[in-house]
């Protein structure tokens, strides 16, 4: 059996990922003393939905794209799709630092191109993890 060497590689980055965004959260609520839910403080909403997000999508990609890695598909297009899952979950993290990433239409727009680029690209690795041969 192959050991799934990108796969691992790109579990262990998405973790840290998903320690960072529960340790931001963590910091805020302690900060903002919520302890559950988000009040009504949108800082701490947009923080609980890209940590969610992040967990919400990660681990699906994981498994098919181990699954890919184990029958055998190109290790060059298992790391293409690895590491536009890997950026397009970046650029939607980033994307909710800034309220203007998160459905408030005035702002700069960088932030919600991130946010598509996050969207369309997750979708796109998504669907190429099964079937990168």
């Amino acid at each position: 059996m192959n050991i799934p060497e990108i796969s691992i590689t790109t579990a262990a980055v998405l973790i840290v990922m998903q320690m960072a965004l529960m340790l931001s959260v963590g910091l805020h609520r302690a900060s903002v003393k919520i302890g559950v839910g988000h009040g009504e403080d949108e800082a701490l909403h947009r923080k609980i939905r890209r940590h969610a997000n992040l967990a919400e999508n990660a681990a699906l990609f994981l498994v098919a794209l181990a699954l890919a890695e184990i029958s055998g598909a190109s290790a060059t297009n298992i790391g293409l799709v690895a590491g536009l899952f890997v950026a397009a979950r970046i650029s939607h993290a980033l994307a909710f630092t800034s309220s203007s990433g998160s459905h408030t239409p005035q702002g700069s727009v960088v932030f919600p191109a991130m946010r598509a680029f996050g969207a369309f690209g997750t979708v796109g690795s998504g669907l190429g993890s099964p079937r990168c041969c």
